[in-house]
């Protein structure tokens, strides 16, 4: 079975390079624009986080095609560090020790990154085992940064940890799951490119 990792596309707050997790915020008209030109690969189902950003990505790429709203693939709530970017947080001291622990600290009144990265496997099992349900040969997953590079960190053959999984915005990965690979016992990816639009 094919599928297609999808970030969702700009907004305001991923252009000032804040921490966009559960703020709601929609696309920028640079983006919707920008997706519409873009030649989206067909498939046969479409999973998206229930955040309006990757709805809106996924109705401009995937037109008309019904979704399927996997609440598990949402982005991490970032706590006291939310909508908030760097500069603003350069001198809060709880931020320095987060970058300190190099991110493996719970954000401060928000998520802890092992259960979000817990969670957003959770959603992704089970739209895989949905597509297996129905014989679907081709899917598309449109999600958040976070949720991807958690999916990739946990399944991904040859191993690469979290951040070296980074896509950006309107970006993906296309990769095969393979029954024979993907058992209760046994979950595993090897197949895995960095998508590439039509025609592009």
């Amino acid at each position: 079975m094919k599928i297609y990792l999808i970030r969702h596309g700009e907004t305001m707050g991923n252009r000032e390079k804040r921490y966009i997790g559960t703020t709601d915020e929609p696309l920028t008209k640079e983006a919707q624009e920008k997706l519409g030109e873009k030649n989206a690969p067909g498939v046969e189902a479409v999973f998206v986080s229930p955040l309006l950003r990757c709805r809106q990505t996924a109705e401009a790429l995937f037109l008309g095609q019904p979704m399927r709203i996997l609440e598990e693939l949402a982005e991490c709530d970032f706590g006291k560090f939310e909508n908030k970017n760097w500069q603003e947080l350069t001198k809060d001291p709880d931020y320095q020790a987060w970058i300190d622990s190099n991110g493996t600290l719970p954000f401060p009144g928000g998520e802890d990154s092992v259960r979000f990265r817990e969670r957003c496997c959770r959603g992704f099992e089970k739209g895989v085992a949905a597509c297996f349900q129905k014989k679907v040969e081709s899917a598309a997953f449109v999600a958040h940064g976070g949720t991807i590079m958690s999916i990739l960190e946990r399944y991904g053959v040859p191993h690469q940890d979290f951040y070296q999984w980074h896509v950006e915005n309107a970006e993906g990965y296309e990769l095969f799951v393979e029954p024979t690979l993907w058992t209760p016992s046994r979950r595993e990816i090897h197949k895995i490119a960095p998508l590439k639009w039509q025609g592009e």
